[in-house]
């Protein structure tokens, strides 16, 4: 199977984006980093140094010191694809962050 071009792109490169889109939505990076850190269990330190080195998706998850347990309850439709039925791991976690971030607009990720 052909690798994904989004898991060779630099974390780093995608995070303003998120930051963007919280900020249209009335939210602080803060809050982005907050959804990143519970998903991933990196705290505000490491996911900094992340951020710094440049690592790819496919590093930044492999990396991660422990992916919520309550990931999995994460669902719904992300960029037409539904985030529960993704079969590619690595993909799935890209997307949950995806829908994370969508959902701070009103703090529902809080429900995961």
């Amino acid at each position: 199977m052909e690798k994904q071009k989004v898991f060779a792109m630099s974390f780093s490169s995608v995070y303003p984006f998120y930051v963007r889109k919280a900020a249209k939505k009335g939210r602080a990076k803060m809050e982005v980093d907050e959804v990143i850190c519970w998903l991933t269990g990196y705290n505000q330190q490491a996911l900094q140094r992340q951020i710094d080195e440049g690592i790819d998706f496919e590093a930044f998850f492999a990396r991660a010191p422990r992916i919520n347990p309550n990931a999995s309850k994460i669902t719904g439709v992300i960029c037409g694809c539904r985030v529960e039925e993704i079969e590619d791991k690595l993909m799935q976690k890209i997307r949950y962050l995806d829908k994370l971030v969508d959902e701070l607009r009103e703090s529902q990720w809080r429900r995961f």
